[in-house]
């Protein structure tokens, strides 16, 4: 599936049952909305991912290996757990 990003660039996909987990790349991306979201095999748009912050950016994402959740990081030095489904904050940690 070819991905059109929505402000920026593809800086990582991950094809998952779910459908393609999108980052696009931090520059230039409006901070009041999320740079990481998954997309639909039809190329429409199933979650957005929530942010700890509302003036963050996502910068880095896993799948994990069971398949039901990503790893990620942001620009004010969070680690949060994603859920897969829904895109939901499970759990989260600031790095210092």
């Amino acid at each position: 599936m070819e991905i059109t990003p929505l402000y920026t660039k593809v800086e990582k996909s991950i094809q998952t049952l779910y459908g393609v987990v999108v980052l696009e790349s931090t520059d230039g991306f409006p901070q009041n909305e999320s740079n990481l979201y998954c997309l639909t095999p039809d190329g429409k748009i199933h979650w957005t991912a929530e942010k700890p912050e509302s003036y963050t950016l996502y910068i880095r994402v896993m799948l994990n290996e069971s398949g039901a959740t990503l790893s990620t990081y942001t620009l004010s030095s969070d680690a949060c757990e994603l859920d897969m489904i829904t895109g939901k904050i499970l759990s989260k940690t600031r790095f210092r």
